[in-house]
């Protein structure tokens, strides 16, 4: 991935959104018994595949792939950080806010990039075994 920014980024993005996108932490995906998920945003058709491994009722590792816009890359990167002990019922009660605040406050045209993470989340924790 090319680090340049498009013109015009650094007016519109947060230095911490842009330090995610790029340098993303936590890239890949996990092989079993790790969970994967794939969830989508319709709206915008961003894809964010995300994997996490278990242990003792926490997130030990986890790692995230996206296919979207800047924002969406960034807030997988800074998702894969925040669930790391992380319990199921925690990753459940995530609000798109902790993702923004950790983004330095998302424009609103890319609100859908901490959705999308609280998706993810959320869809990790339904499939996870108790």
């Amino acid at each position: 991935m090319d680090a340049a920014s498009p013109a015009g980024e650094n007016d519109v993005h947060s230095e911490r959104l842009l330090e995610h996108f790029r340098n993303p932490r936590n890239v890949g995906q996990l092989p079993p018994p790790a969970i994967s998920v794939d969830v989508t945003n319709p709206a915008c058709g961003d894809l964010l595949r995300l994997s996490a491994l278990f242990q003792d009722g926490k997130v030990v590792e986890a790692r995230f792939q996206v296919r979207g816009c800047t924002a969406s890359i960034a807030a997988g990167s800074a998702l894969s950080e925040w669930m790391i002990g992380k319990t199921r019922a925690e990753l459940l009660a995530l609000k798109a806010e902790t993702i923004d605040e950790a983004l330095g406050e998302l424009e609103p045209a890319s609100k859908h990039a901490a959705a999308l993470c609280v998706d993810g989340a959320k869809a990790i924790a339904r499939s996870a075994v108790s």
